[in-house]
């Protein structure tokens, strides 16, 4: 894929945890400051945002793609590899993906 024949788009996983285990629970409680939504971003590597309760969570990523499918594959793959990677049950997962190009579009239209 070429530079030229990309676009940007950002990428919104969302699901809620299920059935996870003690050690992952620990985790979360204690890791909770470093995955406030008020440090969420749309970044090629994703972040991770949860609620308090520990029962919802969502995943951000910046992914350049050719097309929207493409970008919410990758984000939907991403997200499935981070969520097993750690540990961490899930199920639920919605993906949301926005063309960050018609954001601009839609700027330059009101102007």
């Amino acid at each position: 894929m070429s530079a030229l024949s990309a676009s940007v788009y950002r990428v919104t996983v969302r699901g809620r945890f299920r059935n996870l285990t003690e050690q992952a629970q620990r985790y979360l409680a204690g890791a909770q400051a470093e995955h406030d939504i008020f440090r969420s971003a749309y970044t090629e590597e994703g972040t991770f945002t949860y609620d308090e309760r520990i029962q919802f969570f969502n995943l951000r990523y910046e992914v350049r793609a050719v097309d929207a499918a493409a970008a919410e594959a990758t984000g939907q793959s991403e997200a499935e590899l981070f969520l097993r990677t750690m540990g961490f049950g899930y199920d639920r997962l919605t993906v949301q993906v926005v063309d960050v190009s018609a954001i601009w579009d839609d700027v330059e239209r009101r102007r």
